[in-house]
């Protein structure tokens, strides 16, 4: 039973989840019924099992079969996946981007017909850059978990052998949480990207007066590609989540060198020049939100010359219990 149950799992998991449970059971079914033709009354023997399992063929071929159609964007076996997080991927970004132009509307309305221009142009902007960075972050997953896969050695020659194991429950990645990941990480590249200006302190005066940035403006534009890249390796490491679907070592391994990447090019740039507002405590006082000299402003002062290490160190903190978190999840019986 234990090589039936694996090669069922083998075949189902290449399939889209609406179809797992039925076909599992249809070829529970075929391979019973295959059994009991060939002992012919007798009892049924592992050698049987196997001899039945090689004549059912390569699990990834008999999915395909079952699949039905081909599809070769991504992959076929992450073809579904792939198109799911997409579409939720693509509404999202339109939807905060629409939330976006409506606040700014709300708030600066004599501008509208410049907000109107601005929204189009980021439109045009962002959807293709959410595309290609889901689409990307599909193929770098698909690529590092197949040059790893049985797969490739299924099609050489395949043996009952080969067949992985059913992965632990506790070991199984949600899809739930990576595709709320990848969400994040793209919604956070719209904002950085387009609305920068909103990242501060709002000021309101029994209405909306303006925002503090807490970055410099001068200066945000050469950093940008840091940050698309940095939320971009984000997208990376939740597809590679997504396609190997359970905690393994070089999963592990893997997501630490994109988090290695990732914080190699945030200290690059939060060490830069002038990345953060250089007068953001002194736009805070002309705003009426502090007082020089105060009490209050002293303490917010050393908060914020303060900012840039502990951001640093709560980034490598975070980076180091995610490998370590993933390595707790492989050990897990």
């Amino acid at each position: 039973m234990g090589m039936i149950n694996r090669y069922i799992y083998a075949v189902t998991q290449k399939l889209p989840p609406a179809q797992r449970e039925d076909i599992a059971v249809e070829l529970r079914g075929l391979i019973e019924d295959m059994l009991e033709e060939r002992v012919e009354g007798r009892e049924v023997v592992d050698k049987d099992v196997e001899e039945v399992l090689l004549e059912l063929g390569n699990p990834k071929h008999l999915a395909q079969k079952y699949r039905g159609t081909k599809k070769y964007l991504i992959g076929p076996e992450f073809f579904d996946a792939y198109i799911l997080v997409l579409k939720i991927v693509l509404i999202s970004t339109a939807v905060t981007m629409g939330v976006g132009f409506v606040i700014q509307i709300i708030l600066d309305p004599i501008s509208i017909l410049n907000h109107f221009v601005e929204f189009i142009v980021s439109f045009v902007t962002v959807i293709p850059m959410a595309f290609g960075w889901t689409t990307f972050g599909f193929a770098i997953g698909e690529y590092f978990n197949s040059i790893h896969s049985k797969d490739l050695q299924m099609d050489k020659g395949w043996k009952v052998s080969d067949l992985a194991p059913i992965p632990n429950g506790k070991k199984q990645i949600k899809r739930g949480e990576t595709i709320t990941g990848i969400i994040f990480y793209v919604l956070f590249i719209v904002i950085m990207a387009f609305s920068s200006e909103y990242f501060g302190i709002w000021i309101f005066h029994d209405e909306f007066s303006g925002v503090v940035p807490f970055l410099n403006d001068e200066t945000y534009g050469s950093y940008l590609l840091f940050i698309l890249l940095i939320f971009g390796l984000g997208i990376i490491k939740e597809c590679l989540k997504l396609i190997f679907g359970k905690w393994t070592v070089k999963l592990v391994i893997y997501t630490s060198i994109v988090n290695l990447i990732s914080l190699v090019a945030i200290l690059f740039m939060m060490n830069g020049p002038a990345f953060w507002n250089p007068n953001f405590m002194q736009e805070l006082t002309q705003a009426d939100l502090l007082t020089e000299g105060s009490e209050a402003f002293r303490k917010a002062n050393k908060a914020w010359e303060q900012s840039t290490f502990w951001i640093l160190i709560l980034l490598v903190l975070g980076l180091i219990w995610d490998a370590v978190d993933g390595f707790i999840k492989i050990r897990k019986k």
